[in-house]
């Protein structure tokens, strides 16, 4: 098993080369950067160059990056302006693709698999108009990420426009073949369950998000800390057509954890049952 950390563990926090040197001492191969610019300034040429360097010291594959989903943050806000693909308003989202664009650069200089979207931002219903817009976008978007050898997934959100179902109609009816899935088992736990609701997405998959919950809220808790059943999860992923990169996309809990040690033992138990 490929053992994958998202650096959303690390969101609230510069992505330095100390934070990289870490993860790969707790026997990680690979990351996925999460592209905010409190986090991962991906606009400035600098910032790529020193990933690129420290990646290739610490000998750390980058296996996809997370799209952003906001940009302009500032010191005095919590949030900053929500970009959306699937946005009815045609500026914005010319802006919001023209964003994405300036992440899917990176690949030119620090090649990497998949980048992970989102079809809508926040929790949106289903809406003929947002699809339209979305089609739109990622009919651009699409051909832009080939011809820099990256394939977008689509990831499955806990709302109507992102559901495991609705991305699967998405791509047959606009015939995007070229796009594939990310399956986020958290996600999954908190709608229709995960079995079921990687049945329906399993043909495309191509990478997951792994984390735990309690049903309830996006806790991105360690597997084994919340109720996902990881015996039978497991079984459904190990079962895939094209088995996914599992990425661990765990939140931080307070300053002092989850620590990485923590993180490497979740990987030996997942290695195990996988093995079985």
């Amino acid at each position: 098993m490929l053992r994958i950390l998202s650096t959303y563990r690390y969101i609230h926090q510069k992505l330095t080369p100390a934070i990289l040197s870490e993860i790969a001492k707790a026997d990680f191969s690979a990351v996925e950067v999460f592209c905010t610019t409190r986090h991962f300034s991906y606009r400035d040429p600098r910032v790529v160059r020193e990933l690129a360097s420290a990646l290739g010291e610490y000998r750390l594959a980058l296996h996809s990056l997370h799209a952003p989903a906001e940009r302009d943050s500032s010191p005095t806000r919590d949030g900053g302006i929500p970009i959306s693909i699937s946005d009815t308003e045609r500026i914005r989202r010319l802006d919001a693709v023209d964003e994405i664009k300036r992440a899917l650069e990176i690949a030119e200089s620090v090649p990497f698999k998949y980048f992970v979207q989102h079809l809508g931002y926040g929790r949106q219903s289903s809406d003929p108009r947002k699809f339209d817009a979305a089609f739109t976008s990622l009919e651009h978007l699409s051909v832009f990420a080939k011809a820099r050898g990256v394939t977008i997934a689509l990831e499955n959100t806990p709302d109507e426009l992102g559901a495991p179902a609705s991305l699967q109609q998405f791509i047959a009816t606009t015939h995007l073949n070229d796009l594939k899935l990310c399956f986020d088992i958290g996600h999954a736990h908190m709608e229709d369950g995960v079995e079921s609701s990687f049945e329906v997405m399993r043909d495309r998959v191509v990478t997951a998000h792994i984390h735990d919950n309690h049903g309830e809220k996006d806790e991105h808790l360690l597997p084994y800390a919340g109720t996902i059943e990881w015996k039978a999860a497991l079984g459904a992923l190990g079962g895939a057509p094209e088995k996914p990169s599992l990425v661990l996309e765990i939140k931080e809990q307070g300053a002092d954890g989850p620590a990485l040690e923590e993180m490497r033992k979740v990987c030996d138990k997942f290695e195990d049952a996988l093995g079985a």
